[in-house]
């Protein structure tokens, strides 16, 4: 069945209205008529079985026949800051991390980054990013439309609201990854959020790597190998949802 994502707001009683490019593409591509079903989601973990009853130009009215709690998004909330990389790194990145289940990715503009952009071009930036996540959130069943921060420098973020915060550092030769998430899991049981920061090509700043770490940051090695950045996000996510949902 064809999911889509539908505003809290446009939902009143068993009626819900969908808007945007959703409504031509169950028209004109998937050619769905009064009476075929669809799943609705309205971001905040919840889905819908909805049957479409009414179709305008630019709206679609859905009948709602059953609510039920979304089982797609982990318990923990994870975020990542990825240090702005290269033309087009960005959007792989985004597509696979929100596949895998990450609940916020902030893009920040690294000291090593060699993309450079003005407001308005950051501005257009988080509008595609957040497309590419609706997208991706979409293809993967997710209950939830993962955030997507504002472009800023690393100093500007607010890294100290979570459980644990870890650092993708190269330079790190002995705590793991699998330590310091197992050691925060024994300290503080069940973790409510996890951050993780990965710099772009060049890596991080000394200044950026004291500044995570006097946020509580932990610097950690995902191995023998360096990883380049637009895989490195995606390791993280991988390793670190294994063990928190495994």
């Amino acid at each position: 069945m064809s999911r889509f994502f539908v505003e809290p707001k446009d939902i009143s009683g068993d009626r819900a209205c969908l808007y945007g490019d959703d409504v031509k593409h169950i028209v004109k591509v998937l050619r769905l008529v009064a009476g075929d079903k669809v799943t609705l989601c309205d971001g905040l973990g919840f889905d819908y079985e909805a049957k479409l009853c009414e179709t305008e130009k630019d709206r679609l009215t859905f009948e709602l026949l059953q609510k039920y709690a979304c089982e797609n998004e982990p318990a923990c909330r994870v975020t990542l800051y990825q240090g702005l990389p290269k033309a087009g790194k960005m959007e792989l990145i985004l597509q696979k991390c929100v596949e895998l289940g990450v609940t916020e990715i902030a893009p920040f503009s690294a000291a090593r980054s060699v993309v450079r952009l003005s407001a308005q071009e950051a501005f257009q930036k988080r509008e595609r990013y957040r497309r590419i996540a609706y997208e991706a959130a979409k293809q993967a069943r997710r209950g939830v439309v993962p955030q997507i921060g504002a472009i800023l420098p690393l100093d500007k973020l607010d890294l100290g609201k979570h459980d644990l915060l870890l650092i993708a550092y190269e330079e790190e030769r002995e705590r793991t990854l699998k330590a310091a998430l197992r050691e925060a899991l024994f300290k503080k049981g069940a973790l409510k959020s996890v951050g993780f920061i990965v710099g772009p090509e060049g890596g991080l700043a000394p200044g950026e790597t004291a500044f995570a770490a006097s946020q509580g940051g932990e610097r950690v090695t995902l191995g023998k190998r360096i990883l380049r950045t637009e895989t490195a996000g995606m390791a993280l996510a991988a390793m670190l949802l294994y063990e928190l949902e495994g």
